[in-house]
């Protein structure tokens, strides 16, 4: 009996001490536990890659849309055509499966969801109250916010053994804006020459067409608590430029080195267009008394026609000297003024702005003897070339130095500096304001402003020099031309000034 006792024990306590089997065991308490977390590991990883594919999705339309927010009437249609039509992102490990996020505009079947944002809370953290943000006028819209909506995902893991939900939304969001800004424009604001069109017309409308930008239209700096009015300008703060001879300078420079915001432009405080003359005469080779620029950037343009019995030597000529012909029978002739200027009776802007229509037939025989008009410039009524394409044409096709009737050419005199030919020396760029609009609002556009919205950044043809100052104005006036404007509506000759960028802010 107690043999038989001892030899129970010994088999328990070799049982006891055998560790044969002991992982086998371990495991199976385990395995649960680790299967578990792999689960949760693969939920884990798949849930972060479906929010990732949303984000970026959430990220590319509105990015895509806010480059469509330029502040024009259409900028909403635009910007919902990008939605629909630029971005498609796939998701995946949604209960969806693959699945190709779009964006609709009929209700029910869109993945986006979209509002237009005049702005944002200044805490990243507060949340958009749509009340206070959300705009339906494209003109005051600078951001989107994109909101993929919820998608649904099923975990692997069964969370609801642990009091937990086995299926739950994933969502993203992102937020949106477009800057614009352009920059070595000169520091000038012109009041909008189509603001309250008599026809009807806009700016747009305005630079679309051959008929309307080859118009002449007198540009008149005003003063002394004058009202702004379509054609007039004044001028933009300008880093750097402090007071009128520093303003000056940036105007008469080829590099201004200015940039400015299509969000808003500070207008200048106080009167300083008396150096103007100089600094736009400079640009025909022309040196008025003052205006004592030298270096590279401020030599003339190519061509510099001007309608002026031509000096002897090489001197740049003294403003105070130029004597302009107003008779083609003397041999000497500029670009001619619309037709009306010479007349007095130009129907719109109140006198200040022709019709178009203007002697191009004798200016070719007179500065161009023995040359047939070219086919390129020969049209008639509407199809009537601009001055502008009449000055490039005799750049592009060396007719520059041919010599008029009179002995005048269009080779700007060597001791005006070397030619400049990096950007257009006749033209004149500004931001464009709707003046009237602007102070019917209140604000002093001959003070110091700050913000003030343009309706475009332009550029103009400066068809001829500073004349005579007439007693009654602060400065001469500026004939120009329009030739283009930013924006969708333009003709992309001013892409090189323009900075537009779509950036995420949220």
């Amino acid at each position: 009996m107690l043999k038989e006792r001892a030899r129970a024990g010994s088999i328990v306590g070799r049982f006891r001490r055998d560790e044969r089997g002991t992982a086998l065991v371990l495991v199976t308490v385990m395995l649960p536990i680790l299967v578990g977390f792999s689960l949760l590991a693969i939920d884990m990883a798949r849930v972060n890659n479906l929010h990732n594919d949303l984000q970026k999705a959430a990220d590319a339309f509105a990015l895509a849309a806010a480059a469509e927010l330029d502040g024009q009437a259409d900028a909403h249609d635009r910007a919902d055509r990008a939605l629909a039509n630029l971005v498609a992102n796939d998701s995946r490990f949604s209960d969806l499966g693959l699945h190709t996020l779009a964006f609709s505009s009929v209700d029910g079947e869109s993945d986006i969801e979209r509002h237009f944002l005049t702005g944002l809370p200044l805490n990243d953290d507060d949340p958009i109250d749509y009340d206070t943000y959300e705009s339906d006028d494209p003109a005051e819209t600078r951001l989107i916010e994109v909101r993929v909506n919820p998608t649904p995902f099923t975990s692997i893991f069964p969370a609801s053994f642990l009091g937990g939900a086995n299926a739950f939304n994933v969502a993203a969001t992102a937020v949106a804006g477009f800057g614009s800004a352009v920059c070595d424009f000169t520091p000038v604001f012109i009041c909008n020459p189509y603001e309250d069109s008599e026809e009807g017309l806009t700016l747009a409308d305005a630079v679309s067409e051959t008929r309307y930008r080859r118009r002449q239209i007198s540009l008149r700096s005003v003063g002394g608590g004058s009202a702004y009015f379509p054609g007039n300008f004044g001028f933009l703060d300008a880093a750097g430029a402090n007071g009128a001879r520093a303003l000056a300078e940036m105007i008469a420079s080829s590099r201004p080195l200015a940039c400015y915001s299509s969000k808003g432009v500070d207008t200048k405080t106080g009167q300083n267009s008396g150096p103007v003359k100089g600094a736009i005469n400079i640009r025909f080779g022309i040196k008025e008394p003052g205006a004592n620029w030298t270096g590279a950037d401020y030599g003339p343009a190519p061509n510099v026609r001007k309608g002026v019995a031509p000096a002897n030597g090489n001197a740049c000529p003294n403003g105070n000297q130029m004597v302009y012909s107003t008779d083609p029978a003397t041999g000497l002739m500029g670009l001619p003024t619309d037709n009306c200027h010479k007349t007095g009776n130009c129907p719109l802007m109140g006198g200040r702005m022709g019709d178009g229509n203007w002697d191009i037939n004798t200016y070719w025989s007179v500065n161009h003897p023995g040359v047939a008009l070219p086919q390129a410039l020969s049209g008639t009524g509407d199809d009537l070339p601009t001055r502008y394409e009449v000055y490039r044409y005799e750049i592009d096709h060396n007719l520059v130095a041919d010599t008029s009737t009179g002995g005048e050419t269009g080779t700007p005199k060597s001791g005006c500096g070397t030619p400049v030919t990096s950007v257009d020396r006749r033209l004149l760029y500004g931001a464009i304001l709707n003046c009237q609009a602007l102070e019917a609002q209140g604000y002093d556009l001959g003070g110091h402003e700050v913000g003030l919205p343009p309706e475009a950044f332009a550029s103009f043809f400066i068809t001829e020099p500073v004349k005579d100052i007439p007693q009654s104005e602060y400065d001469a006036n500026i004939f120009v031309e329009l030739v283009d404007i930013t924006g969708r509506h333009g003709n992309g000759t001013l892409e090189n000034f323009q900075r537009d960028e779509a950036q995420l802010y949220r």
